[in-house]
């Protein structure tokens, strides 16, 4: 596998994560082992967490499963079925419990967590009409799954009615289905008696089996299912108010729940657990873990701290386990050259096996770390995949260091590999940048980034389809994507007219996008989606952004020194003024059409949004703030103007209260924005 920089690792990484995923779900084909799905997963979001621009709406970190297969009937979830943040250290857990205080002060710690097992299996949705099992769904896409009653039924486990008398008229269950380590071993040891393949490992096997289109080959698999949560309508009231009592009605309604769990008052305890789990409970179990799930006790709570972007609970994280770490020859360093200039050393390493894959390849972060560990070409070092995270060169064993073996120490490049071109450092940071914006190496990773979903979202416009164009000459920079033609996409190997027709009209489709897209799309360092939206609301075209001065960007709430210097640096570049005139003139969007007016009714004010609104959403309560030009933040303080308060808002009134904030409705929100009927009701 070629190696490569962090953004062309990151769409390198998109692509194989999704494919997978299709394999697995939707194909019932499995073509990487879960160990090495989970190294790459993490490996991204490692990536995304150092290099916040390479988080793409896209992402595979930023969805929960994959599309549902068209064999079996799709159902749309009542609620998302959501993914968890990983901690694979206690003090990540404390990060996590550091950061809920910042949000909900001690409530949280007051409330205290629940931990439970995190079931290695595959994610389903039970749906109960009063008390009745309807529907059976798997995750799917974490909307909308795909229709598997009919296997479901077939789990004993699972209860086709409700026992109690306190169950809600419609809710879903939510739970894994697992295959247990017993009934795995009896089924291949059937396989191999009867001279068929034996299967993969317990996890993909209970997948698959689920998605079978005849229930009777699903009634054969020993599948089992624990439950662990339930989703339920707004209005529709829950006879429990937290998690430990969730879990115990789940098993007085008939729901196996599964064992080890542990209601905790203190983060100790919770580590005290963990440790327990792992050292201990893990070895004697008869089912996969990977690891555990800590999570706020109180449901009030766990709705008020909500989700991170659609996709993580804030209110529960799941602890991964050890690291692995192994011992292997460092045979070469080599470098790559990111969208923005970055050059990125990486190490190639004689194949050495940690927890079930086969590494190959590791970060070595940057060359300043390279020198201080002393790493050299030929070194035995260690390496450590920490809870299937992108491989990661600790550093080299000196003792086992041949001392007859001539010492080859690491050079930094003077020079881009890729164009010749003297590299450049900036002053605060450790990376070195090739400054050349015609690099064919920058430019590659740049018009895949330009396309990306997150970005301009052209749609078909694949990494090799990108290789393809540059190779052809078709495609210089982002701006030649808009001159092609259906004409030439047919003439290349491999390209239908109806692809080249949906291509062309993608192309022409994305030109649409507002200037914040844009802004992403063009690969500005330090600008993400975040500071992008940013710069767009503020400034509201192309024109006022370039005639803006570094102190003027500044300026803007949310944008720091760096981001400044680099938002004005890129407007100074000659090529890159071209380039951006280039896109005008195709017909590119050059505005944001959302950007707030200065001087609208709430500018240089702060608000806190708690509780349910009469009419508005979170997001729509957000937008109308910001059209206005006030600010919304998470937390209560002296510097917040009001707190817009509905039903059950929860410790944020009350800490309005103790530090005199005024508190406010929504119709008085919609007064001050002077926008009563600017959204609809």
């Amino acid at each position: 596998m070629p190696s490569v920089p962090p953004e062309r690792r990151a769409a390198e990484l998109r692509a194989l994560l999704q494919q997978a995923a299709h394999d697995y779900y939707v194909l019932d084909r499995p073509t990487l082992p879960d160990a090495r799905y989970d190294h790459l997963l993490r490996e991204l979001q490692d990536l995304e967490r150092a290099h916040p621009s390479l988080r793409l709406a896209d992402s595979p970190t930023m969805r929960v499963g994959a599309e549902a297969a068209s064999a079996l009937a799709k159902h749309a979830h009542l609620l998302p079925m959501i993914s968890l943040g990983n901690a694979f250290s206690e003090e990540e857990v404390t990060a996590w419990e550091e950061r809920l205080a910042r949000l909900v002060g001690d409530d949280a710690r007051r409330a205290g967590y629940v931990a439970e097992l995190k079931i290695d299996g595959a994610a389903v949705s039970l749906t109960y009409r009063d008390g009745v099992l309807s529907e059976g769904t798997t995750r799917g896409n974490g909307v909308i799954g795909e229709q598997v009653t009919a296997n479901l039924r077939t789990l004993h486990d699972v209860p086709l009615r409700l026992r109690g008398d306190d169950v809600p008229p419609l809710l879903e269950v939510r739970g894994e289905v697992y295959m247990p380590f017993a009934g795995f071993e009896a089924m291949n040891a059937e396989c191999v008696a009867a001279g068929e393949p034996v299967y993969a490992n317990p996890r993909n096997t209970a997948a698959g089996a689920l998605r079978q289109l005849d229930p009777s080959i699903t009634a054969r698999r020993p599948l089992r299912f624990f439950g662990y949560t339930v989703a339920a309508p707004a209005g529709i009231a829950l006879p429990f108010d937290t998690q430990w009592a969730l879990l115990a009605t789940l098993e007085r309604w008939g729901i196996p729940v599964a064992p080890h769990r542990r209601r905790c008052a203190t983060l100790d305890e919770v580590h005290e657990w963990s440790r327990d789990v792992e050292r201990r409970v893990r070895a004697d179990l008869d089912f996969a873990i990977d690891g555990g799930v800590v999570k706020v006790d109180s449901l009030r709570l766990q709705e008020e701290l909500g989700v991170i972007g659609g996709r993580e609970p804030r209110w529960a994280i799941a602890r991964k386990f050890a690291p692995d770490i192994a011992e292997t020859t460092l045979k070469d360093i080599r470098v790559n050259v990111g969208r923005t200039g970055s050059l990125n050393p990486f190490a190639v390493l004689e194949p050495v096996e940690i927890g079930g894959t086969t590494v190959q390849l590791a970060t070595l972060h940057n060359f300043d770390l390279i020198l201080a560990k002393d790493l050299r070409v030929g070194d035995i070092v260690q390496v450590k995949r920490a809870g299937d995270v992108i491989p990661q060169v600790i550093g080299p064993v000196p003792e086992r260091r041949d001392p007859e073996y001539p010492p080859r120490t690491t050079r930094v490049p003077t020079t881009c590999p890729s164009c010749g071109t003297p590299v450049e450092r900036d002053e605060e940071e450790v990376a070195i940048y090739c400054p050349n914006v015609a690099c064919p190496d920058r430019q590659l990773e740049a018009i895949v980034h330009f396309a990306s979903r997150g970005a301009m979202d052209i749609r078909g416009l694949s990494y090799a389809r990108i290789e393809q164009f540059i190779a052809a000459s078709l495609v210089h920079d982002v701006a030649d994507l808009y001159a092609l033609e259906a004409a030439q996409l047919t003439a290349l190997d491999r390209f239908a007219h109806k692809s080249a027709v949906a291509l062309v009209d993608a192309i022409e489709a994305s030109k649409a996008q507002p200037l914040s897209r844009l802004l992403f799309g063009l690969g500005i360092r330090h600008v993400g989606q975040t500071a992008a939206q940013l710069l767009a609301r503020h400034f509201g075209s192309m024109d006022a952004l370039a005639g803006a001065g570094v102190e003027d960007i500044r300026a803007i709430r949310g944008i720091g020194d760096g981001i400044a210097r680099a938002v004005s640096a890129f407007g100074e570049d000659a090529s890159a003024r071209e380039l951006v005139r280039k896109l005008g003139r195709a017909g590119v969007s050059m505005t944001e059409p959302r950007a707030v007016a200065s001087g609208g009714a709430l500018t240089g004010m702060t608000f806190v949004v708690t509780g349910t609104l009469p009419t508005l959403s979170r997001s729509d309560a957000t937008e109308l703030i910001e059209s206005q030009g006030g600010r919304v933040t998470s937390g209560v303080s002296k510097a917040t103007t009001a707190v817009v308060a509905g039903e059950e808002p929860g410790s944020k009134l009350d800490k309005a209260r103790v530090l005199g904030i005024d508190v406010i409705d929504e119709a008085e929100l919609r007064r001050r924005a002077g926008a009563t009927a600017d959204l609809p009701t």
